[in-house]
């Protein structure tokens, strides 16, 4: 049917219910600003969030594509919809009344809206039906099986509106289609009952269960989840996809946990329906449960909305299914995580436990406190790839380093990089803290092949460091540093010559106000027009600290004026001085290893460690000889 002409009040009233925020936020996770909120902007790809939200104004809009609009425009542009088709679908989200222009569709329009509101009072009849079956005295096995066996009391059984379907196989389709006389395709629908392969007729698709009511965010019954009492199989039944219900994008208990997600500022995900209403009979009123399957992108998006530092603690099971549940719900938010848009932490319950059986033992504080400890994501990940190995063993040691360096290169964000980075060196440097430069450096080498990546990599402080340079030279080096990014940030034509100076010697901002400012430079589009200065300064403002380290090399005075007319000299020397303080440590790190073999017992290794020492005391000296003019006299 083609969608009639909608009347303006219908399409006035829709915008005034479309939140702008709620709209966007199941598709873009964002993160409070001021009184606005931003996030990347899913019309174009972007590494910095341009994409803003602005609540009172109930617009959207991109610095960096120009999109703009309304909620209405937003999903046209987004999902490539009609304007009808849109006010429509949030015409069914928010309740509104639809009205058309002319009035021999109306009949129509209001046929296709009032199913979904059939559906939602069937529903809502049917939860009405399991609650009354589970205080009948002749089910009351059911009863005791929540009493005792999950030792919830009535005022959870009621807040959830907890049931039981009669082990009949027609008892709820007497009930709705006889009794109440609901049409039984509309039941059918709903997903309540199954018509007979051989004869005529209909069955009841639960029977003999608990039943657990799955509301959408507002509260609305749309499917529900059947739990068996015996060891029949399936455990768990839910009700099939419907009108209202699809798997992929809904949360069991959202509708109860959306506040207490708001209020801590996190969101609990735990495998199963009676695992989330333990912890809420519990106090812990921030838990959603997922519904039986792998939890998909929507599913988080819907939980982050809620929670401005974007907290998600995935709480499954410690046995291998929940693990393996662990690393498929990593798999849809892994991007998330590794940009940084995503607090991703691990719990594993102690002793194989669930949440539910863990609580029927200790306190709602024990489980908080669980909360607090459980690990970052990337954290649980190292914990993963370093169990059980003896990284003394040479298979081992480089069966982990491989793991670890697989896991680094997705890491997108700059911060949290470094600082795994960091921790992995000091891991496969087994407590000898004299390794853990070279263990970087060997990380840095093989996660940053690319040169836009390579500057963005914050290795350990030079100040950790026991091969320190002397405060001559560390003087040194900075000025040179100082000096080939005012080159760069002034002198356009040399921008091309520094990237490949810094590529072919594989080189690295050594001081972090220095790889910072090189961060920023790299992050811009088109980081070789001349309107650079302007656009890095702009970047900077977010980060005063780091800004003050840097601004003086935004501003050219009467001596870097001159030292930069011999631009390409200059660059050769600066970057010679650069690569000598990585030589220096690559030859402290060979000549360490080299000292440790015994030639007797391995001969080839000898061989490795000694030619790679003379290689790079050989380059130290080339190095020290290049010497066009003094690079002192430069600075």
């Amino acid at each position: 049917m083609q969608i009639p002409r909608l009347h303006p009040d219908t399409i006035d009233q829709v915008k005034q219910r479309a939140d702008i925020y709620d709209v966007v936020s199941e598709h873009v996770v964002l993160r409070k600003r001021g009184k606005d909120y931003v996030g990347l902007c899913p019309f174009h790809d972007e590494k910095s969030p341009s994409f803003t939200v602005s609540p009172s104004k109930q617009m959207f809009y991109c610095f960096g594509c120009q999109a703009a609009g309304n909620s209405i425009k937003f999903l046209m542009d987004l999902q490539k919809r009609s304007f009808p088709d849109v006010v429509l679908d949030l015409a069914r989200r928010y309740q509104v009344s639809v009205q058309t222009l002319a009035p021999e569709e109306r009949q129509e329009l209001q046929r296709q809206l009032s199913l979904r509101e059939q559906l939602y009072e069937v529903l809502a009849a049917t939860a009405r039906f399991y609650q009354h079956a589970l205080k009948s005295p002749q089910n009351s096995p059911a009863m005791e099986y929540l009493r005792e066996k999950r030792q919830f009391n009535d005022e959870t059984i009621q807040k959830f509106n907890l049931g039981y379907a009669p082990a009949g196989w027609e008892t709820l389709y007497r009930y709705l289609v006889e009794d109440r006389h609901y049409p039984v395709q509309l039941v059918e629908k709903a997903g309540l009952i199954k018509p007979r392969k051989e004869n005529s007729g209909y069955y009841d698709v639960f029977r003999d269960r608990i039943m657990i009511p799955i509301c959408d965010i507002m509260g609305r019954v749309i499917a529900f989840g059947g739990r068996t009492m015996k060891d029949e199989q399936p455990k768990y039944l839910n009700s099939p996809e419907t009108e209202l219900f699809n798997k992929g994008k809904t949360l069991f208990a959202l509708d109860q946990a959306k506040n207490g997600i708001g209020q801590l500022d996190q969101t609990v995900v735990v495998e199963g329906y009676f695992d989330a209403i333990a912890l809420h009979a519990n106090g812990i009123n921030n838990a959603v449960a997922s519904l039986g399957t792998a939890l998909s992108i929507d599913q988080i998006r819907m939980a982050l909305r809620y929670s401005d530092s974007k907290q998600l603690v995935l709480n499954f099971d410690a046995d291998k299914a929940g693990t393996n549940a662990a690393q498929r719900a990593i798999g849809e938010v892994a991007d998330l995580a590794y940009k940084g848009e995503l607090q991703l932490k691990i719990l594993n319950m102690p002793d194989g436990k669930d949440a539910d059986e863990f609580l029927r033992t200790h306190s709602p504080q024990d489980y908080r406190q669980l909360l607090d400890d459980a690990p970052l994501w990337l954290d649980w990940q190292i914990q993963k790839i370093t169990k059980d190995r003896d990284l003394k063993q040479a298979s081992d040691f480089q069966q982990v380093s491989q793991e670890l360096v697989k896991l680094l290169k997705n890491i997108a964000n700059n911060d949290t990089r470094s600082y795994y980075v960091s921790h992995c060196a000091e891991i496969l440097s087994l407590g000898d803290t004299r390794l853990i430069p070279l263990r970087v450096e060997n990380l840095l080498t093989q996660i940053a092949p690319k040169p836009e990546y390579r500057a963005k990599l914050t290795v350990v402080k030079p100040e950790s460091r026991k091969s320190n340079p002397t405060t001559g030279e560390h003087s040194l080096l900075e000025q040179a540093e100082a000096l080939l990014l005012k080159i760069y940030l002034h002198c356009p034509g040399q921008r091309e010559e520094i990237i490949d100076a810094l590529d072919v010697g594989d080189l690295q901002f050594s001081l972090s106000h220095h790889r910072f400012l090189w961060q920023q430079i790299l992050e811009i589009p088109d980081a070789t027009g001349r309107d650079l200065i302007s656009r890095v300064q702009d970047r900077c403002l977010e980060f005063p600290d780091e800004l003050s380290l840097v601004l003086h090399l935004f501003h050219l005075d009467e001596k870097s004026q001159k030292e930069i007319i011999r631009t390409p000299q200059v660059v050769q020397a600066t970057v010679a001085c650069m690569e000598k303080v990585l030589c220096e440590k690559r030859l402290l790190y060979f000549k360490d290893l080299w000292e440790k073999i015994d030639p007797e017992i391995e001969p080839e290794q000898d061989k490795v460690y000694c030619e790679a020492f003379y290689r790079e005391k050989m380059r130290l000296q080339e190095l020290q000889n290049q010497r066009l003019f003094s690079i002192i006299d430069l600075l």
